[in-house]
């Protein structure tokens, strides 16, 4: 027969309407619109940042520096360049309230502007005015602006008085728009901002002290902005220059954006896995009930081949109305809730219907269809006609004929690179790949162990007629344990695995903290304040320990002549400066893995230390030259050793070491870590915050609380993927309890007739789901702590303990779930009268 044929038959088959393909459809519209809902708002957040590159920059493009000001030669050239300059100086300090024992002090990230501040963009303050009258300040007194957060922890309000180092300041008003704010990044304090002028002489803005300067330009209609960023760069090469414009004015952010939504995308496949579980299982119960017409079809002579098409047709086309259901969810639910979604975000984002993201998420669809019906759909076409007639789709051979078993794989493996090409992370796809995979497997194998212990304790039921009911259905050759243990299972082991990620991390936090973790990091210590911090933290005998070292920031410009970045790729190491530090000695909680330190007393060309992890990472040996650029100067040191360094103790690590001979001699600052019993810290920082007012004390406990929120973020985040995951399962298991209905209805019949009561069958029912679920529960336990030990072990690098208290709302959760979904279902065998059900029986 023809293709023809095939679509003939198809269409007459569709006529009988969407009996059986509700949960395929459903499955498959929830997990493509799933998909195409983050890459939508992905795609929103990347338009917003991309049409407000000018106002998130503060500029049409912006020239960096760091630890010092613009030269004259670069000023002129800006100037030359731009139709409007303006520049500001961005570094943490202290903010003290009040005076003496009773005062409150404040990290705070401060950005020191000029009047030309901001170029692009508004200022919004409470009370309302302009930023160039907050600046004036009352009372002789200059004016700033402070975060509200801030503002709140130090008690202030407008009017009141406040220092930075030795400056004093009053509080104009709070800060509640920075336009500017996305180009700042990570800190880690709230803002304040004042105008540079007015910090003259408060000791902040030293030579050698901690401070980037960021020079934002606006520039003429039409500027070629790459053409720009050429030239500058190689008019100052040497300098230390940072370029960025307006076509990337967040490139944190939007790199941030751009990998959470590649981990969701890949999060919601999983929810795709789960869906094909119910597709796979809607197609071979349609197949099922469609025995005796396959038959016919067989015996009238109709080929493999034909009949193969005819339903591959008919499920191909619903479900491709399932994947058009699922994109018009995923384009127009954040378009919908575009208001909720942007007053929740603090980023710009423009939202509308995007292609790109509905194209892939149609293609995950698509792949994850024909992977999951290829399978049944070759194995109805492969059996022969005379064992159709004896119910053959419960018989059989397991695996389908090779050339679709060769065609499945393809598929998955197409599926596989698909994903790691939209997500451009190959090694996080093929880990998530590899992780539902290993689940999937394990959950099958659970499952068919599952039914063999059923069977073989449903003896020891003896004397207990529900629960050993309950056993024999699991256990029977009908049970619907595969599809409930896969659908349910899998999505309860995303969640347990977030779970379990996210205990262990604040477990971490809150286990190592105490015994690892110094209690402040000093920075901006000048060298002749150092006698005098080191005796006021060494005579306290609550300090265990103090740490201090010299320390210079540069940028990795070169190695071995060759530019850093074509060396090193994309490493942390080459992006951005770096802390430097230098030493005559080989310090004592230091040891080297290769090479030797240079004699106390060595006065020759400059030579370096390198932390050996990171060395092996981008490639380094011993003999290799690294240049840094401090302060507009290159210096080009021989690697003379690697040394450890553990950069996950929140102790003081430094990637390179000089010796002191190559940089004493350039404007520097000290830094100390500090260790010290918790309730020593608050004399310690009011001690050291009045006699050194230019001293900047972060605590790590708060720096610490603010990576944790973030993580939760993170968490709370995937913890959405993984609940659509689970909400597919769930669809699933309704499925699974809508196919198994008939089998239970004649079930309840017949033990009617026996003598048994509504009560012991429903009590047989919820047996029944009560174990499955909990099997479910236990098995994706099992798998999400392994999925989040090896997330800790090798990703995370952090001890790992099971979190019980999430572990067994897991085990509840699967049990409640699937007890759920069969009881929704009880009430037609409860209802079923024994006459009528078994006087149809064939």
């Amino acid at each position: 027969m023809s293709l023809s044929v095939a679509a003939r038959l198809a269409g007459r088959e569709l006529r009988g309407g969407l009996r059986g393909f509700r949960i395929l459809i459903a499955c498959l519209a929830l997990g493509v619109a799933a998909i195409a809902g983050v890459g939508s708002v992905r795609s929103a957040i990347e338009a917003g940042l991309a049409q407000e590159g000018s106002a998130l920059l503060g500029g049409d493009a912006q020239m960096s520096f760091t630890y010092r000001f613009a030269d004259p030669e670069e000023l002129a050239w800006m100037e030359e360049t731009a139709t409007a300059v303006s520049e500001v100086a961005d570094f943490r300090s202290m903010a003290v309230a009040g005076t003496g024992d009773t005062a409150e002090r404040g990290l705070t990230q401060v950005k020191a502007v000029d009047d030309a501040y901001p170029l692009v963009g508004n200022v919004r303050l409470s009370p309302e005015m302009p930023i160039s009258e907050a600046f004036a300040g009352r009372d002789g007194l200059p004016g700033a602006v402070m975060a509200p957060l801030l503002v709140d922890r130090l008690g202030l309000a407008p009017g009141d008085r406040f220092r930075l180092g030795t400056a004093d300041f009053v509080l104009m008003a709070r800060l509640e728009t920075e336009p500017d704010a996305g180009a700042a990044g990570f800190s880690l304090g709230p803002r304040t901002i004042v105008l540079r002028d007015a910090l003259a002489g408060s000791g902040l803005l030293e030579p050698g002290s901690l401070f980037d300067t960021d020079y934002r330009l606006l520039l003429p209609e039409g500027a070629d902005l790459a053409a720009l960023k050429a030239e500058a760069e190689a008019q100052f090469r040497d300098s230390g220059l940072r370029w960025r414009d307006a076509r990337n004015g967040a490139p944190g952010i939007r790199q941030f954006v751009d990998r959470l939504g590649a981990f969701l995308i890949l999060v919601g496949l999983s929810g795709l896995a789960v869906g094909g579980v119910g597709v796979a299982a809607s197609v071979r119960g349609y197949l099922a009930g469609k025995t005796s017409v396959i038959a016919t079809l067989r015996t009238l002579g109709a080929e493999r081949s034909t009949i193969f098409a005819t339903y591959f047709l008919q499920i191909g086309a619903l479900a491709l109305v399932g994947i058009l259901i699922g994109l018009a969810l995923g384009a127009l639910t954040p378009v919908l809730l575009s208001p909720l979604i942007t007053s929740a975000l603090p980023i710009p984002a423009v939202f509308g219907l995007y292609p790109e993201p509905l194209a892939e998420a149609a293609v995950y669809g698509v792949l994850t269809a024909l992977v999951f019906t290829l399978w049944p759909l070759s194995r109805a076409g492969e059996i022969r006609a005379a064992s159709l007639f004896r119910d053959a789709m419960e018989g059989g051979s397991l695996l389908p004929p090779a050339r679709y078993l060769v065609a499945t794989l393809a598929l998955t493996a197409a599926l596989i690179g698909t994903a790691a090409a939209f997500s451009g992370n190959l090694q996080l796809t093929l880990w998530t790949s590899g992780g539902i995979a290993f689940a999937l497997l394990l959950l099958a194998l659970a499952a068919l162990g599952i039914r063999a212990l059923a069977r073989r304790f449903r003896q020891a039921a003896r004397g207990r007629p529900p629960l050993r009911w309950a056993l024999a259905a699991i256990g029977g050759p009908r049970t619907d344990a595969i599809s409930v243990v896969l659908s349910l299972g899998l999505g309860l082991s995303v969640l347990a695995a977030v779970g379990q990620i996210d205990g262990n991390l604040r477990a971490a936090i809150s286990r190592d903290l105490p015994d690892r973790a110094p209690s402040f990091f000093f920075v901006d210590i000048q060298k002749d304040q150092m006698a005098g911090f080191l005796d006021r933290i060494e005579s306290d005998p609550q300090v265990n320990r103090v740490e201090s070292a010299p320390m210079l920031r540069g940028v990795i410009s070169r190695i071995n002549g060759r530019p850093a970045r074509e060396v090193a790729g994309d490493h942390w190491v080459v992006r951005g400066d770096r802390g430097i530090t230098y030493s005559a000695t080989l310090p004592e909680t230091t040891r080297l893995t290769e090479g030797a330190w240079w004699p106390e007393d060595y006065d020759g060309p400059p030579l370096m230390s390198f932390a050996a992890e990171e060395a092996a990472e981008v490639g380094l040996e011993l003999g290799d030259e690294i240049t840094v650029n401090i302060l507009g100067r290159d210096i080009t040191a021989t690697l003379t050793s690697f040394r450890e360094v553990d950069f996950s103790s929140a102790g003081m690590g430094f990637v390179t070491a000089l010796n002191p001979a190559s940089v004493e001699g350039a404007p520097h600052t000290f830094i100390a870590t500090v260790y010290a019993d918790a309730d020593a810290e608050a004399a310690i920082l009011r001690d050291i915050s009045n006699t050194f007012p230019n001293v900047t004390a972060i605590s790590v406990r708060d720096a610490i609380d603010r990576v944790s929120d973030l993580l939760a973020g993170l968490a709370t985040a995937t913890s959405y993927g993984a609940a659509a995951t689970l909400l597919t399962g769930f669809l699933v298991l309704i499925g699974a309890a809508v196919s198994g209905e008939g089998a239970r209805v004649q079930e309840a019949a017949i033990l009617k007739t026996l003598g048994a009561t509504r009560a012991r069958i429903l009590a047989s029912l919820a047996l029944r789901s009560a174990l499955l679920g909990a099997a479910a529960g236990i098995v994706a336990l099992g798998a999400g702590i392994a999925g989040g030990w090896a997330i800790c072990h090798f990703v995370m690098e952090t001890g790992y303990a099971v979190i019980w208290p999430s572990a067994l709302a897991i085990v509840a959760g699967g049990l409640l779930a699937n007890l759920a979904a069969g009881l929704a279902f009880a009430w037609a065998p409860l209802r079923a009268r024994p006459a009528r059900v078994l006087r149809a029986r064939e």
